[in-house]
């Protein structure tokens, strides 16, 4: 039986749509929150390799119910203009579903990185922010990229010193971009920011029994068998997280050039190296098979699946053949709306992409915020709290020695409760919080609304009803 196959914009718009219906939206409001307010496409050119290249790139607003707008840079082949404009959508709820102060936006390039050296990708990349600002598409108070397909720290700092060169009085100007290196006004923890945020996702799934017995789930973590589609920079912090913290077993990882099995489990850290070294996972010397099929791991019994690459790899052609009992989705729109409505017939629990991969613009978020303060997280408070800490632990041993108790605390509880926290425990502190209060704002729609049957429109009520809320109050 043939399905009809609807592209990544038309999938956001009909999940929107379906959403949205299920609400009392005053007239018109709801076509002003699912339109793009713009997009903006630029033709440059760039000379290397003897003549003039020209390259194409777009940059979408979705919505300025909050400024700045924020949304990843990508490099990559597929980008278009439905392209960024669906994922410009998407930030736009994502954002407001996780209360981070932005609107969405979305941006790239149509190129492959891998065709280009490093310094031509500089010059391009250059290039590119230089015809983003002339057009105030990148700005610490208006818009701000980061990195996504194909990007990553690097261009982040390209990108802002080129804008700081462009507006060398902006004494904010680091904060146009974020996802730089530490070393160049980044965050910690920005890098493996989205993959911890799934690892995070999942741990709040799992504390909500209702959810869990929707999935047919039970128990904890360990043991539990995951699936992992794409290991790049989202899949890979996920699926170590979850196999070194939490105990599950990676029993599969698919990749460009096919997927390498082991029912105990993959060694991730290995695995990447093996991919670093020979640029795909054929002849993983840790797993017990092998399939050039890359997608068909996604059809193999697990209990997790985590499609952590690009969009629209579970579709109508597959999505009955998926054999698991919960989907992550690590990546933007991996499954299109024909496979979601297949796959929630068939009972298989979805936990949609607008939250299970909000971590990297939570944490942006937090390095934005850092930039415009100039001041690294726990540096004015760090050592006051370890002194206060210390003054109590101090007490409580002389109290113990003065009333002949013959107690004391251990060492290793003191070193670790006498420590005042680092930047990199507080932005993963705020990141469990953020990722935590999401969810719970979702289930009370779920569980208590009887027209929304999943965690995807609820997702989706949240975030229209938030950004309607905005507009209302400035007056639309």
């Amino acid at each position: 039986m043939s399905h009809p196959q609807t592209s990544f914009r038309d999938s956001v718009d009909r999940m929107f749509t379906h959403a949205a219906s299920l609400m009392d939206l005053p007239q018109g409001l709801e076509e002003k929150i699912r339109v793009c307010n713009s997009t903006y496409t630029v033709r440059f050119g760039v000379r290397m390799r003897g003549g003039i290249h020209t390259i194409t790139g777009y940059r979408s607003v979705h919505s300025e119910h909050m400024e700045p707008v924020k949304g990843g840079i990508r490099y990559a082949m597929s980008v278009s203009q439905d392209e960024v404009e669906a994922l410009a959508a998407l930030m736009t709820y994502k954002c407001a579903l996780v209360e981070v102060p932005f609107g969405g936006s979305k941006g790239g390039l149509a190129i492959d990185p891998r065709a280009y050296t490093e310094e031509e990708l500089e010059r391009i990349t250059r290039r590119f922010t230089y015809e983003l600002s002339r057009r105030s598409l990148i700005s610490p108070s208006q818009n701000v990229p980061a990195p996504d397909m194909g990007t990553g720290e690097r261009e982040m700092a390209w990108m802002a010193d080129a804008y700081k060169r462009l507006h060398p009085d902006d004494i904010d100007a680091r904060g146009c971009v974020t996802g730089k290196p530490v070393s160049f006004g980044g965050i910690q923890g920005r890098v493996e920011a989205t993959g911890r945020g799934v690892q995070y996702a999942i741990h709040e799934f799992f504390r909500h029994p209702e959810a869990m017995k929707t999935a047919g789930l039970e128990g904890g973590l360990e043991g539990k068998r995951i699936i992992v589609q794409g290991l790049g920079n989202v899949g890979f912090h996920a699926a170590q997280f979850l196999s070194d913290n939490d105990g599950a077993k990676i029993i599969a990882v698919s990749e460009r050039d096919g997927a390498v099995m082991n029912p105990d489990g993959l060694h991730i850290g290995d695995l990447r190296e093996h991919i670093r070294e020979t640029g795909g996972v054929a002849g993983f010397a840790g797993a017990t098979g092998y399939s050039q099929n890359s997608l068909g791991a996604l059809e193999m019994d697990c209990d997790i699946l985590i499609p952590a690459a690009i969009e629209g790899v579970i579709d109508a052609s597959n999505a009955d053949r998926i054999n698991t009992r919960l989907i992550v989705e690590a990546a933007n729109g991996p499954i299109t709306a024909e496979a979601d409505e297949i796959l929630r017939k068939r009972g298989i629990v979805i936990v949609p992409d607008m939250y299970a991969n909000a971590g990297g613009v939570t944490v942006s978020y937090f390095e934005w915020v850092k930039n415009l303060t100039h001041i690294r997280f726990g540096r004015m408070e760090r050592r006051e709290q370890e002194a206060r800490t210390n003054l109590l632990v101090t007490e409580l041993e002389r109290l113990s020695a003065d009333k002949g108790l013959g107690w004391t605390l251990t060492k290793d509880f003191k070193d670790r409760y006498l420590k005042g926290a680092s930047e990199l425990e507080l932005v993963r502190s705020g990141l469990d919080d953020t990722m935590r209060g999401a969810f719970q704002s979702m289930a009370e729609i779920w569980y208590s609304d009887d027209k929304v049957e999943d965690l995807r429109t609820a997702a989706y009520v949240v975030a229209i009803r938030r950004i309607a809320q905005s507009y209302q109050a400035m007056g639309l």
